[in-house]
């Protein structure tokens, strides 16, 4: 056994007793995870797996302001973490980042299903319509 699998071993079997340790304790929220909010403090251990990974209770994955680690936050949904209020639009609970990415990519499958060409149409009173084809061939004499 080489010297990176003993301290491995050693690191995965020192946090395996520090979770014992606490379970032991009868701090079994601690052992399990508790909400990151601060004077939240809410026990994860029943709570869904999504809220258990991103440590983060129900409540507190919706709310529009969180106080975590001192600053004003809030948990994005795409990022499944928590950012400063300036990186969010109004009340919406996902960062700028994430939503010009998710626009962008919605953006192009439009263009996609309209044929790509980004070309729009416009019918026999000029109107612009995406996606419709000329309808010079459909006009009655």
């Amino acid at each position: 056994m080489d010297r990176k699998d003993k301290s491995r071993k050693s690191s995965s079997a020192a946090s395996m007793a520090a979770l014992a340790a606490a379970a032991a304790a009868g701090d079994v929220a601690r052992a399990d995870g508790i909400c990151q909010a601060e004077r939240c403090g809410a026990d994860l251990s029943e709570a869904k797996r999504y809220h258990r990974r991103h440590k983060v209770c129900e409540a507190h994955s919706k709310a529009a302001v969180v106080v975590v680690a001192g600053l004003r936050q809030r948990f994005c949904q795409q990022c499944s973490r928590f950012h400063e209020l300036l990186e969010f639009d109004d009340q919406k609970r996902s960062c700028r980042r994430r939503l010009a990415g998710h626009n962008e990519r919605r953006r192009k499958s439009s263009a996609e299903a309209n044929g790509g060409d980004g070309c729009r149409h416009a019918d026999q009173d000029g109107r612009s319509h995406p996606g419709n084809p000329p309808l010079n061939h459909f006009q009655i004499r």
